[in-house]
Order: C-alpha cells, then sequence, then structure tokens
C-alpha cells in the first residue's frame, strides 16, 4: 500500500534537542506550585486562574449544546455514511474488553461502564489538568486493570497506531520528569471508558483521554469509527532514557511541508491562509491560547468550519496521491481493513477536499495545515509552550486533531441508522 509506513521504532530522530532551551528552571514557582499539590488539587486550584477558569466555562457551554456534528456550513449533508461490513476487529476487541470487565471490581465497573449515548463520550479533553474524571484513571488502577485496559486499545488499533498513541503517552511521561511532575503527567495519567455493551451485534465503544492523547473508538458489527481523536506532543522528542531517540509526527511533519512545496507559485499562494503564525496578520479570535490554530479539538463537535485554501481538484495526480497518503497517515490507527475503507473514502470526496496553510515553508519555519473534505478534517499544529517556555509556536510542541464531520463522530450518524433499521429511531436520542 502506497500509505503503509514504517514502524515508529524505524522513526527515530538524531536532531538536537532543541527543546533544552525551553525548560523551566526546575524551581520556577509554576512548576513548584504543581508540585506541591495532588492532580486533583492541581485540577482545582486552576479555577483561579483567569484563564483556564474562561476555557472550562467555554467547554461547559458547548458541552450543554445537543450533539449535531461539525459541518462547513451548520447543516450536516445526508448520505455520506453508511452501515457496511469493513472488516473491524470485532472478535478481539469483544474477548479484550470482556477480559478487562472480569479483573475490575464491582465498584470499578460502575465508574467504567457507560450507556453507549451517554454524555461522558463527549467530555473528553486533551490538557494535563483532570476536570472530567470519568471511567478509571489508569495510573490509578492495579497493573492488571491497567494492562487489561490497553489490550482493549490494541485490540481496536493497527500496531503502528498503537504504538503512536503509547508514544503519546511515553513522551507525556517524559515531560513530566522534565518538570518533576510525574504525579500530573505521566506513562498511565489517561481515562479510560466504556460505553454499551461488548458485543458481536449491539454498539459499544471505549474512549481513553488524557495529556496529549484522545481517542474515541465506536464499533458496531464489524464497522468502527475512531474520532475524534486528538495527538501530541511537548517535547515531540525524547532525547534520554529508554526511549531515547523517539520523536514523533515526523511523517505529519514532513509529508505535509513536502506537498506545500510541491505546489507551484499561485497555488502555494492560495493554499497558505496566513503568510505567519503571529504578528498583525492574524485575524482577532483565529489563534487561541489553549487550542493554537486548530478548530476540531476538545468539545468542538458543532463548529462550523468552512473549507478554505486550495481545492484537490486542482492538484495534479501524483500531488492528490499525497495527500490521500497524508490523510491516510492521520487514521493509521485503523487497522488493515477499516483503514482501507477510510482511504477509499477519502478518495471518492477528493474533488471536495480542500487544503489550507498558515505560516511559512521553510526548514525552520512552524506552521499549521489543515485537509477538510465532507467525511473527514485533519489539522497539524505546531503550537506554544505550555510546559516549556516559548511564547510563540515552535517545532517541538505538536498537536494533531481528527473528525469526521457531518454528524458521524462517535460513530453518532452509524448508531442513528442502526437505531432506525431496529425500529427504535432517533427520536429523543442524543450523546449530550
Amino acid at each position: 500500500m502506497p500509505h503503509d509506513l514504517p514502524p515508529l521504532d524505524d522513526r527515530r530522530s538524531n536532531v538536537p534537542s532543541e527543546f533544552r532551551d525551553l525548560l523551566f528552571d526546575i524551581n520556577h514557582p509554576r512548576l513548584a506550585d504543581a508540585r506541591s499539590r495532588s492532580v486533583r488539587g492541581y485540577s482545582d486550584a486552576l479555577e483561579e486562574n483567569p484563564m483556564p477558569r474562561d476555557l472550562r466555562a467555554y467547554w461547559r457551554s458547548l458541552a450543554k449544546a445537543p450533539f449535531h456534528g461539525l459541518t462547513c456550513d451548520g447543516t450536516c449533508e445526508p448520505g455520506l455514511f453508511s452501515l457496511a461490513d469493513e472488516g473491524a476487529p470485532a472478535e478481539q476487541m469483544i474477548a479484550a474488553a470482556r477480559r478487562l470487565l472480569d479483573v475490575v471490581d464491582p465498584d470499578q465497573k460502575q465508574r467504567l461502564c457507560h450507556s453507549i449515548t451517554s454524555p461522558a463520550w463527549r467530555l473528553w479533553s486533551n490538557p494535563e489538568f483532570l476536570w472530567n474524571d470519568n471511567g478509571l484513571r489508569l495510573d490509578e488502577c492495579s497493573d492488571a486493570v491497567r494492562t487489561a485496559a490497553l489490550a482493549v486499545v490494541a485490540a481496536s488499533l493497527s500496531a503502528n497506531g498503537y504504538e503512536k498513541a503509547r508514544g503519546c503517552m511515553k513522551t507525556n511521561a517524559f515531560l513530566g520528569e522534565l518538570t518533576q511532575l510525574q504525579h500530573i503527567m505521566n506513562e498511565f495519567s489517561y481515562n479510560f471508558v466504556l460505553y454499551g455493551e461488548p458485543s458481536g451485534d449491539q454498539p459499544w465503544g471505549w474512549n481513553l483521554y488524557g495529556h496529549h492523547l484522545a481517542l474515541n473508538c465506536f464499533i458496531l458489527d464489524r464497522q468502527m469509527v475512531i474520532s475524534p481523536t486528538f495527538m501530541g506532543a511537548e517535547p515531540n522528542l525524547i532525547d534520554e532514557g529508554p526511549d531515547a531517540g523517539l520523536k514523533m509526527f515526523v511523517a505529519e511533519e514532513a509529508n505535509g511541508l513536502a506537498l506545500m512545496r510541491s505546489l507551484g507559485p499561485i497555488l502555494r499562494s492560495k493554499a497558505q491562509i496566513l503568510p505567519a503564525m503571529e504578528g498583525a496578520g492574524v485575524p482577532a479570535g483565529r489563534f487561541h491560547p489553549a487550542d493554537g490554530f486548530h478548530l476540531g479539538g476538545a468539545f468542538q463537535d458543532n463548529r462550523i468550519v468552512a473549507p478554505e485554501g486550495i481545492c484537490a481538484a486542482h492538484l495534479d495526480h501524483s500531488q492528490q496521491r499525497r495527500l490521500v497518503d497524508l490523510m491516510a497517515t492521520f487514521v493509521e490507527y485503523l487497522p488493515s481493513a477499516p483503514l482501507e475503507a477510510r482511504v477509499s473514502q477519502f478518495e471518492r470526496h477528493l474533488d471536495r477536499t480542500y487544503w489550507s496553510w498558515i505560516g511559512g515553508y521553510g526548514d525552520d519555519d512552524p506552521f499549521y495545515y489543515r485537509i477538510q473534505s465532507p467525511v473527514a478534517m485533519m489539522e497539524f499544529d505546531h503550537h506554544l509552550g505550555i510546559w516549556l517556555t516559548n511564547t510563540t509556536p515552535a517545532k517541538c510542541h505538536i498537536h494533531t486533531v481528527v473528525r469526521t464531520p457531518n454528524g458521524n463522530d462517535y460513530g453518532v450518524d452509524l448508531l442513528r441508522q442502526h437505531l432506525n433499521e431496529i425500529h427504535v429511531g432517533p427520536k429523543g436520542f442524543n450523546i449530550e
């Protein structure tokens, strides 16, 4: 397959650790204060800070709105998704989920298990603070429970996808070591939730969320949807310890830049909607300190995002192939058969797929890009420092987002179709 990628072990880097120049002094008051609090105490204390307090209020307001789906104009386009056997690894997923249910105690099971339409689906977030403590917090579980929960994730993802997810978790642990905040940021500081009853003929799913990693996986029969997803890293390179040399999002960064550079001057100027990621040219409200430039992050389930840049119909065949391969890279967490089905979906809508870019395209320039079609939205963003000191976007901090627009995030459109087929109908149904 042209979009196959090498295992993450082959994506190692010899790039100098430039992020080292951006570390806070280990005794900086911000680190010292966080170090003195539990993860819940730290999260509660953020309510005293205007920016996090306002962000939480904003998120709460968004979560109250009934789920509609991300769209380009406020209206969900019908007929984009259909029930089908796409070869999802249902049997191994069900077996892994049932093993997890066998090892949790009754109290853990009550916290772990939610209905398929639970509002907890939409309460994921990607920062390090713990505001929506749903399901099981893995760093507070026994090894047996934690191993069983991660086995569900592994059974649901491709080998590369699972390694990428674990790479986000390991990079989070590395950041915790750099800041001496391991009680807040560690390899297992993530929440895991099950939705529905793991079954071969009923809809069910799970989500895993925490700092720089959020995965939402829905499965019905042998068809799956994994979105929204958020994967990121600060820093994006581990330069010491057992995982030294692991660099995250190499393909997304390099191949996105290569596609931009492959464009002729006219197309490149149309794709580049802003020449820089900072300065007077950035419209008010386009950049957010928490979200950076990406538009599809936590709680943006109903956002209206108009396509920008250039349409893939104007690209030559090789550039179109680059674009589809890049889209496949963003969803490489899908097992092979569902990945093939998803890529075919991308290809069918290529004439309505848009590519847009913010920032420069030199070797050292930070940038943002978005790929947007009726059936997918992918974003790549070089971010400002949160636990590093850079106050403008830098290439050592990366966020990536994947959305399924027009109402099929969390598999909602497929779930509605399923309910209609069994004569339940969508009346009253909502993930809210």
